[in-house]
């Protein structure tokens, strides 16, 4: 039998939860609401009829959405201090440091999914609203902005939160440059007291926990806002 030991766990609570989880909720925030953002605009981008800015917005949502995010996440971190020195002429990299890579990273890796969600909540509108608009006189975004966009965010509010769910989960990566997320306090607290089973075991039941109540909520949210339209 394995010698478990969970006061570990006890004896961390204060750490894993005040400097991991409260990192974690914080960059999870904060990319979803730039993600959403970026997102909208680039949904919209997509469903313009200007082919060249259509082409721009789904070659990038095309691009990211086919490179896996720990590599995006590397790129952002190693590649972007000295890609901004050369933008800018400077002789040394530009010091962006880890949470704003993390940040900008989730933010412009996220919008590419959160597109295509927007998008598909867009096309569900009926397309005469949007001929109702431009008979009111308003122009394209206008129309987007007062008509569309109102309605399309009711309808994707279940399937935004879900994939908010999955942010929430992939925020994890950012243990690979060294962050002190939740996962990353769990590793070392378990690394200093040997305790690896325990920590992880711990860690991947708060994960469950969460994940799957927040699923349960936009379950009850998806029929409620079912029975609205």
């Amino acid at each position: 039998m394995l010698n478990l030991d969970f006061d570990v766990i006890e004896r961390s609570w204060v750490y894993l939860f005040q400097t991991g989880m409260a990192f974690t909720l914080e960059l999870t925030g904060l990319a979803m609401v730039g993600g959403i953002i970026i997102g909208t605009l680039l949904a919209m981008m997509r469903l313009s009829s200007n082919k060249a800015i259509s082409f721009v917005a789904t070659s990038y949502v095309n691009l990211i959405r086919s490179i896996p995010l720990v590599l995006v996440i590397f790129w952002f971190y190693f590649l972007v201090p000295y890609i901004g020195a050369w933008i800018i002429g400077a002789n040394e990299p530009i010091k962006v440091g880890a949470f704003t890579s993390s940040l900008i990273t989730f933010m412009l890796f996220e919008a590419a999914y959160y597109c295509e969600i927007m998008r598909a909540g867009i096309q569900s509108i009926p397309r005469g609203q949007v001929s109702a608009g431009y008979a009111l006189g308003m122009n394209y975004w206008q129309t987007m902005g007062n008509i569309v966009l109102p309605q399309a965010f009711r309808n994707m509010i279940p399937v935004l939160l879900t994939q908010t769910i999955v942010l929430f989960q992939d925020v994890s990566l950012v243990y690979v440059l060294s962050i002190t997320d939740f996962v990353g306090a769990a590793s070392k607290v378990a690394q200093r007291d040997g305790r690896l089973i325990e920590m992880y075991l711990f860690v991947a039941l708060v994960y469950f926990v969460i994940c799957f109540g927040l699923s349960l909520l936009v379950k009850r949210l998806q029929q409620k806002v079912a029975i609205i339209r």
